[in-house]
């Protein structure tokens, strides 16, 4: 007698879903990258040439560059999420044509996956890096329409008014448009230097530093020191790695409107969190 098929997987199997979502999940890259391959011609499911739009289920052979990618549902894929303290000097992408060193040199080996960066920051910056497994987490993350916030620690080379802060505040006509810091509080500094935390929630090329220097100072030093809800582990040295707990991925993934599920277990002991306060309110600064 032939045995009856498992209804709940048969409908697993079948469910269908945009190429570019899979693809994604898949450790390939963000959903828009992979929008971007697919639009190129370098997909092909079933042996016919990809188009934007298509879906797919994971019984479809799927290739990418002509190599065949194993797609899996997405209740089979563990979600991951590193935290990695980047020092300044490092590009965030996979390969230099100048050798110069990446955060990708730093991170975790994945069999059959890639880690896919959740923003960039660029050579000039340090800080907090988040890296996931998961293409679908890392889209939603970095989209402006989950408003999610950046958090800096900026140091500044000039005279710094009121008047300019609220400039930021309101916001500034950038050559990409308008930018505005959400919050910004000062904590620090002597002379012409100054240390303020500044609260973002997009992530456009070099935000940060042309929001101030449309005010006529100079960023000397640029630090993200929260993601979101991730706030940079202090006990991180710079150029190392934490993976996030159960509790710390369930959050993000809420943040960006995502159903929570089981992350896989950590390549390495986990690192608690220390928690910071957020800047929410605009502070003023000291007299």
């Amino acid at each position: 007698m032939k045995k009856t098929e498992n209804p709940s997987a048969a409908a697993s199997t079948d469910k269908t879903e945009k190429l570019q979502k899979v693809l994604a999940r898949s450790g390939l890259g963000s959903r828009r990258e992979m929008e971007a391959v697919i639009e190129a011609g370098l997909v092909t499911v079933n042996g016919q040439k990809a188009t934007l739009g298509d879906r797919v289920s994971i019984r479809d052979r799927i290739t990418v560059r002509g190599q065949p990618i194993s797609a899996r549902s997405e209740e089979e894929l563990p979600r991951r999420i590193i935290m990695y303290n980047k020092p300044e000097g490092e590009l965030v992408t996979r390969k230099d044509p100048e050798g110069r060193r990446t955060v990708f040199d730093h991170l975790p080996r994945l069999k059959g996956e890639r880690w896919v960066a959740i923003g960039r920051l660029d050579i000039n910056t340090s800080g907090l890096l988040l890296f996931t497994n998961d293409g679908e987490l890392a889209n939603r993350l970095m989209h402006p329409s989950h408003q999610i916030e950046r958090e800096y620690a900026v140091r500044v080379m000039g005279e710094v008014t009121e008047e300019m802060l609220q400039a930021m505040r309101e916001g500034v006509m950038l050559d990409d448009g308008l930018a505005s810091f959400t919050a910004i509080q000062w904590v620090g500094g002597e002379g012409i230097n100054s240390w303020y935390h500044v609260v973002i929630t997009e992530g456009r090329n070099r935000e940060v530093r042309r929001l101030w220097e449309s005010q006529g100072v100079t960023v000397s030093r640029l630090k993200r020191v929260r993601y979101g809800n991730i706030c940079l582990d202090k006990r991180t040295k710079m150029g190392e790695w934490v993976e996030l707990t159960q509790a710390e991925t369930d959050q993000l993934s809420a943040l960006a409107g995502l159903e929570p599920k089981a992350a896989a277990p950590a390549a390495a002991p986990r690192k608690g969190f220390k928690t910071r306060k957020p800047v929410h309110a605009i502070g003023r600064r000291r007299k």
